[in-house]
This record gives C-alpha cells, structure tokens and sequence, in this order.
C-alpha cells in the first residue's frame, strides 16, 4: 500500500482536529486546501471571509494568485463528500463528553437569510430574510440545531430554493417548503441517534399542519410558537385567538396571580427575570387535552409582544387522566418554558457564526459550492467547541450562582464532567497555551467565542415555579 504523503500541518491546536477528518480526502491538496480553509475561518474577522481574504491575499488581482485558486478549486471542484464531512463532525460531537447529546437538550428547527446580489446564483431570490427582517434579494437556509443550557451546534443545513427558481414553480418535483425541509431535518437528525426533550421551532413551524402532523405522527414531543393573533372558530362569546385566551386567564398583581404561575429563569451572566405562564383553554386545546396551549411573558397585564411566548405542546401536563397513558413524559409550565427558552440561544449563535466565521462572506454560485461553504463553517465551529472542552478547567462565575439551586434530573450540565467543573467565560481569553507562531490565532480565538456564547446562553433548569 502506498503510504499517505503528509501535507503542512495546521497550527497544533487546529492540526490535532483537523488530522480527524484526513481519511475522508483522497489527495494531499484536499487535506492542505481544508486546513488553510478552517484556518482562515478561525481568524479573527480582519476582513470579507471571501476566497481571497482566506487565505491572505489582495481582494482583485490576488484573486488570481496560487493560494486563492487551490481553495476556489477545493470548494468548487475537487471530489470530497460534504456530506460525509459533516457526518464524521456530528460523530466527534457526540462522543466528546463535553458536547454529546443530552436528554434535557432540544432539536431546535430554524431558519436564517442573508443578502445576496443577482440571480445567478442558486438559490438566490427575492424574499424574506430573517436577518434583516424584511424582503430582499438573498439566500436562506432552513437548519437543524441541536442545544441544551451549555452548548450548541448545528446538526445539518439545507438551503431553500424558491418556486421562482425552479420551471414548474410550486408544481415541480423539486420544490419544498420550509417546513418540509424541516421534517427531513428531523428524520436525519433520528436516523443519526440524536436525543432531546422536545422540538422546538418558531410560528412559521408550528401553525405549519403538515410539520405539526409529521411530529405527532413519529410520536415526537414538540414546543412549537404561535402567533399571537391566530385566529380559531369559536362561540361569539368565546376567546378566538391565544391572545384573547391570555387576557382571559385573571391577573391581580404578584400578590394575587390568579391563575398564572410564576417562572424564575436564570442566564448565563447571572441576571435573573421572573416571568409568568399559565394554562390556556382555546378550541380544543386546553391542560388536559392531547395539545396544550401556553402562555409566557414578563407582565401578565400588558403581554407585550416583545416579551410574550405563545406555545403549543404535546407534552402532557404533570397528573393529568393523559400523563399516564402518553408515551411522553409530562412537563410542567417552568419545564415548557425552558424547552422553548432554549430556542433563543440559536439567534445568539446566528451572530457569531455570521460575524466572525463568515457564514455569508462566500462568492461562489453553485449549489455544491455553497453548501460546502456552510459545512465548512460548521466545521469551524465545533473546532471552538472541541478547543473549549479541552481547555483548563476553572471555577465558573455562573456555577457558583446556580449551585444556590436544586438542579433539575437528568440535567446535562451535571453529568459527565459538565456543571461543577464548567469553563469560565474568562478564562479562555488567557489562554495559558505557550507562545508560537500560529498559536493564538485558531486557539485562543476560538475559545473566546465559545466564551461569548456560553455566558450568552438560555435559562438553566428550574425544576418547579418559585
């Protein structure tokens, strides 16, 4: 057998990592071309993470130079799988102690947008784009996230194609719909043996019938948001949205909370908000009836739209006639709120991966191409994962104001080394790597921005209201 011809290694943070994945490149090029990728990724953001800005040369006639042209040529020609790449991540996630799956985690569902000029690149049309909240020109993406109240990353990505971009419109064999892509996000993310407490998705996904069926019909717990304003038949006397429901359920002030229940959710950085839930009744969804319908927010008065969650769930209610006979377990009104708490932490993630791993910065048009681009960036990111798990340990701020609490069972932070010997939000500014070339750039870098997720992060769990 002809032995392997070794190529640059990376800097010895990132070489260790990276030298996981040499088996899935056939050619020195590729494993070279995918290290000064990831390499180029993890730098901090200087400029554009365009081909050019990569690896470090002039924007225009650099273009042309050898070091932009191998990885033009690594992203848009060269033979390699993306798809078995992102297996061989998700693998390394999961049988790493510090980000494996946990029971009390989530499946978060969600989708993101970006500008993008002209039509000549696949996917790219006019139409809503989350992250400048309105109609655009631009690509999005739908994704599968996996996260608890200490990490998070993504399972899979896929892009969305718009029936403008395909012959037939909505009638060709190709198109799919938000929410369809998502239930293939789902069954990929079961077929790869993945666990969590519940689905969770926005009200794009859960007023989406075929979504919501598919998640009943696999007999998958799910908290899905509503609108506030959704409309249900109903006597004229009776409520007809959630919001209606809401504003039914009698309110007094703290002293006398009616029928509302109180939540303390904690975060990360040590500030704590005590909101409000409480059990709706609407159109046949009500605490004892296969769907529960929930409301939480910060002032039960008001209900502000800023601060106010409209939930549906398929998690039965704690000794109800269903609890007993459901083939999922029961979640209380703070339990609901975590689950669905967790779902913001994908927003915060959204920032660091597009502000400083250059999720957008890509100048390429194919399809392959593209979606190469963002499993690169996934790689990339659980390198900052796989660096913080193995940093030194040190006393975390925020363990030491939970340790006040009793923690929920099955918690993960509590299990297998996560929790009492979390990492500190600082402590990986240090470093404490010994000076060389190369060393702070992919290392210390990396675990900063772990560190600015982590104090970010939802709510830990609460195991009964206050």
């Amino acid at each position: 057998m002809t032995r392997r011809t070794l190529c640059p290694p990376a800097p010895a943070p990132l070489e260790a990592y990276v030298r996981q994945f040499d088996a899935l490149f056939a050619s020195v090029a590729q494993r070279r071309a995918f290290r000064e990728y990831l390499h180029g990724l993890l730098l901090p953001r200087e400029r554009n993470k365009t081909l050019t800005g990569l690896a470090g040369t002039e924007p225009d006639l650099g273009a042309q130079a050898p070091p932009a042209q191998r990885l033009q040529w690594f992203l848009s020609e060269s033979a390699w799988d993306a798809e078995a790449i992102n297996a061989r991540r998700l693998e390394l996630l999961c049988a790493d102690a510090a980000t494996r799956p946990r029971e009390a985690g989530v499946l978060i569902i969600d989708e993101t947008g970006d500008r993008k000029d002209g039509q000549k690149t696949a996917h790219v049309a006019h139409q809503y784009l989350g992250s400048v909240g309105k109609i655009a020109n631009g690509i999005v993406a739908v994704s599968g996230v996996w996260a608890d109240a200490d990490v998070y990353y993504p399972l899979d990505v896929q892009p969305y194609t718009p029936a403008c971009r395909l012959p037939q419109g909505k009638g060709d064999p190709a198109f799919r719909t938000k929410p369809q892509i998502a239930v293939a996000l789902v069954d990929a993310a079961l077929e790869a043996g993945l666990t969590f407490r519940a689905v969770v998705a926005d009200c794009l996904y859960g007023e989406h019938a075929e979504f919501v069926g598919a998640l009943w019909e696999a007999e998958l717990p799910f908290v899905l948001a509503l609108r506030a304003t959704r409309g249900r038949w109903a006597p004229v006397e009776a409520a007809h949205t959630p919001e209606d429901a809401a504003r039914a359920v009698p309110w007094a002030g703290p002293p006398r909370p009616g029928g509302w229940v109180p939540v303390v959710r904690r975060f990360r950085d040590g500030h704590r908000e005590t909101w409000w839930a409480a059990e709706l009744t609407l159109a046949g969804e009500g605490p004892d009836q296969p769907t529960r319908l929930i409301v939480a927010t910060t002032d039960p008065a008001a209900l502000p739209a800023a601060s106010t969650w409209y939930l549906t769930t398929n998690l039965p209610r704690p000794g109800s006639p269903r609890a007993a006979a459901s083939p999922l377990p029961a979640a209380d009104l703070p339990e609901v709120v975590r689950l669905y708490g967790l779902r913001m932490w994908v927003e915060q993630s959204y920032k660091q991966v597009k502000q400083e791993l250059g999720w957008a910065d890509w100048q390429v048009r194919t399809d392959r191409a593209i979606r190469r681009h963002w499993q690169l960036v996934n790689c990339a990111s659980a390198f900052c994962w796989w660096a913080w798990g193995r940093a030194p340990t040190a006393p975390s701020p925020v363990a030491d104001a939970e340790d006040t609490q009793p923690a929920a069972a099955g918690r993960g932070e509590n299990v297998g080394g996560r929790g009492a010997a979390r990492r500190s939000a600082e402590r990986p500014l240090g470093g404490g790597a010994a000076p060389g070339a190369g060393v702070a750039a992919p290392l210390d870098h990396a675990l900063a921005l772990v560190a600015r997720l982590v104090e970010r992060a939802p709510t830990a769990a609460v195991t009964s209201a206050a």
